[in-house]
């Protein structure tokens, strides 16, 4: 036949060149057919590496524990031994600054100190003194003038901060009230310090000292306002409080150091330098 003849003749010619007769519903049915079994996966598209640019808003890339295992793998014997005397050096240090409380460094001259501080280390002492002697039972006929009939209700560190802030009272003025405790008590047996007399024995040590020491000092009528007294009773109490000492209230620059000293020794987060 002339299909034959064909083939022969020329074998390269396909079969698509030559007219096929097929119906047509048949050729939608392979149509679909090649479609859904045939037809290969639309390709994804390649896309090519870009250097990366840096961003403000990045973070650098964490180190994983891969990349902390490969470089404890690549350290030497000697690098390991290195590592771990330095940790098991510096983390007691840490250890003891985190637990340390902080400590405040006085200066060794109490002229230069803070009042503020050294008002701390007094109201600590009297507070130890008035827990001691409160603990002892009144005794008849042992009342003093500086004696009140209940306890005020401020404490002694803010009566005392009261005085400082508004009565100016510098270092050697605290440091001379507390010099008058120890002598007042040593000359006046019935007067001790406690919670029924240590206001009263602020005030007036206070007035008398910034008398005795300073070369300007407030009226009585300032200090008994800021002492909470009136002028007349701050009057008596100063008048008393000179009998007592013997009028001796000035002490020697020596003894200040002294208690100075004694006080930044004995209170608790303060060192001298």
């Amino acid at each position: 036949s002339s299909r034959d003849i064909t083939n022969t003749i020329n074998p390269s010619i396909s079969r698509r060149a030559l007219p096929q007769t097929t119906p047509k519903g048949a050729e939608q049915g392979t149509a679909s057919a090649e479609a859904t079994v045939t037809e290969p996966p639309e390709p994804s598209v390649r896309v090519d590496p870009q250097p990366v640019l840096p961003s403000q808003n990045t973070q650098p890339a964490r180190r994983t524990s891969g990349d902390a295992e490969r470089q404890i793998a690549q350290r030497t014997p000697l690098q390991n031994e290195a590592v771990t005397a330095s940790q098991q050096q510096s983390s007691p240090s840490k250890r003891a600054r985190t637990q340390e409380p902080s400590v405040k460094v006085m200066p060794l001259k109490y002229e230069a100190c803070d009042v503020k501080d050294l008002g701390i280390l007094i109201s600590d002492m009297l507070m130890e003194l008035v827990r001691l002697n409160d603990g002892f039972p009144l005794r008849d006929g042992q009342l003093t003038r500086f004696h009140s009939r209940a306890p005020p209700g401020i404490s002694v560190r803010d009566y005392l901060f009261r005085l400082i802030v508004h009565a100016t009272l510098s270092p050697p003025i605290l440091l001379s009230m507390v010099f008058y405790v120890d002598k007042l008590c040593t000359m006046y047996p019935a007067f001790t310090i406690s919670s029924l007399t240590v206001h009263r024995f602020l005030i007036t040590a206070a007035t008398v000292a910034a008398k005795g020491l300073s070369d300007s000092f407030w009226t009585n009528s300032l200090y008994a306002k800021v002492g909470g007294v009136s002028v007349r009773e701050l009057a008596l109490l100063e008048l008393e409080f000179l009998r007592r000492l013997d009028w001796r209230i000035v002490p020697k620059p020596e003894t200040l150091v002294d208690y100075y000293k004694g006080l930044v020794e004995r209170g608790e987060g303060y060192v001298m330098e």
